[in-house]
């Protein structure tokens, strides 16, 4: 698939005040495709200088996009959904291209990304407030919601379109205005972006795109603007926490999606069908460069071996290559730092005794490849036990009670995701009640959706995108005491 005439359409500079311009140094960042390890095309390269820009643009936009009727942002945040639609073979060409992930996922993460924007869509007219009496008699209390004001956006490489529309569709449902970060790998798709969301009528000066090879770069005069308001970030629970310090400085109000580390537990009554073939999809989908990825398998050992044994040979089955290219299951990793630190992580195992049974090596030629792995008899002080590995590779532990099992699967600082499986559904609750994470898959490997609140506790991070407390955090609370006459 060519997607040279998609790029050479695509405006590929700074975005801000409603105009596309270069960067005011006149620098680029290359676009390179894991694939192959060549350049699609440049971007700019943003200063603070643009950064102080288009948060001042922001500032200076907010009261009127505040202003305007909800309805209005509804039916621009409809339109949205509908041109997405239109040009998801186009978009997931580029995401592809940029990122690696096979052209079906990237297909499928434009339709899930869409699937916000028309969310919120119907959320920006059901912004509720309140009416009451004081208890005393002698007030009348009337409660607003009202947006928090200009926001700062920052994304990460691993679902370009799905983590912008996740922010983006809630602040503007809200009325904030935005400055928008996404990640210097795979900036392609979020310029896409916000081409579709120009063409469906978003104002100048509401959202302003600046792409850097530096994030401090541009994020810190944002955050240290006074204009800002709120700040939202998906990312590594490090730079989270940085930025949460940041914040701290103003008051500023934070959501934060931060690391996962997510365990994946069979328990002895579970169905083996059932947890293999969620297990395909909670490690590997994205490749597994996700944060909701199994990153951690306890299985009891009454179905350790039957288990272990059908998911290596369904995992080694999977065709890797150019995610272009027809029939890809799996592409490559985003660069050649992801494809050092997972091989790492799983030479480290392998020197310490763990076994391999599928996979376990890089994969020679262009492109940043490695073949999907899973691995049993993992030693306690293995690091792949304790890391976030963002590949392919499924360690698999075993444990023989429950206590074990979800004391293994709490064993961890982060609590994004956790998998639980189990045939009996009573149990099976009472289990999932036991698991310190944000979300349950209870009998699925696959827990993303709009319509559900996405977050996690610990130090994977605070507050929750989609559902229908996705906007409240876009969203201040305002009170108005009224005397009774």
């Amino acid at each position: 698939m060519d997607i040279t005439p998609i790029i050479d359409k695509l405006g590929t500079g700074l975005f801000i005040n409603g105009r596309w311009r270069e960067a005011e140094s006149g620098k680029t960042i290359d676009v390179r495709n894991p694939a192959t390890g060549e350049i699609i095309t440049t971007v700019a390269d943003g200063s603070a200088a643009d950064a102080e820009e288009a948060i001042t643009v922001a500032g200076d936009t907010q009261a009127d996009w505040a202003a305007t009727s909800p309805r209005e942002r509804s039916e621009i945040l409809r339109r949205t959904f509908e041109l997405l639609h239109d040009r998801a073979d186009d978009i997931a060409a580029v995401m592809t291209a940029e990122m690696g992930k096979p052209f079906a996922e990237s297909k499928g993460e434009v339709t899930y990304g869409a699937e916000f924007f028309r969310w919120f869509s119907e959320e920006a007219v059901r912004i509720e407030g309140d009416y009451s009496q004081s208890p005393d008699g002698k007030n009348r209390m009337l409660i607003s919601r009202e947006p928090v004001g200009p926001c700062i956006l920052i994304t990460p490489w691993n679902f370009p379109l799905a983590m912008g529309a996740r922010k983006i569709g809630p602040a503007v449902a809200a009325g904030c205005t935005m400055v928008f970060k996404p990640a210097k790998l795979t900036p392609l798709t979020s310029l896409m972006l916000v081409d579709v969301l120009v063409e469906a009528g978003l104002p100048a000066g509401v959202l302003n795109l600046v792409t850097s090879d530096s994030a401090r770069r541009v994020v810190t005069p944002w955050m240290e603007s006074g204009i800002a308001r709120k700040v939202t970030f998906t990312g590594s629970t490090e730079v989270g926490v940085g930025l949460i310090k940041q914040a701290a400085d103003s008051v500023m109000k934070t959501s934060m999606e931060l690391g996962g580390n997510a365990p994946f537990v069979v328990f002895a009554d579970a169905d083996v069908d059932k947890a293999v073939e969620g297990a395909v999809v909670a490690k590997m989908r994205n490749g597994g460069e996700a944060c909701t990825a199994a990153n951690r398998m306890f299985v009891h050992s009454s179905l350790a071996e039957e288990f272990s044994s059908r998911l290596a040979e369904r995992i080694g089955a999977m065709k890797v290559g150019n995610g272009l290219d027809e029939g890809t299951e799996m592409g490559p990793l985003v660069d050649q730092d992801t494809l050092d630190k997972v091989a790492g992580l799983v030479d480290e195992a392998v020197a310490k005794g763990a076994k391999v049974l599928t996979g376990g090596t890089r994969i020679d030629g262009d492109g940043f490849f490695y073949t999907p792995t899973v691995m049993t008899d993992i030693p306690d002080d293995a690091e792949i036990r304790t890391t976030e590995i963002f590949g392919p590779v499924a360690p698999i532990v075993t444990f023989d009670t429950d206590e074990q099992g979800i004391a293994l699967a709490n064993e961890t600082e982060f609590g994004l995701v956790g998998y639980l499986y189990s045939e009996n559904v009573e149990r099976a609750l009472g289990l999932a009640d036991k698991m310190e994470v944000g979300m349950v898959g209870l009998n699925t490997g696959l827990v993303s959706n709009p319509a559900a609140p996405f977050g996690g506790v610990k130090m994977s991070g605070l507050g929750r995108e989609g559902g229908r407390v996705g906007i409240d955090e876009f969203l201040e609370v305002k009170y108005v005491a009224l005397p009774r006459s």
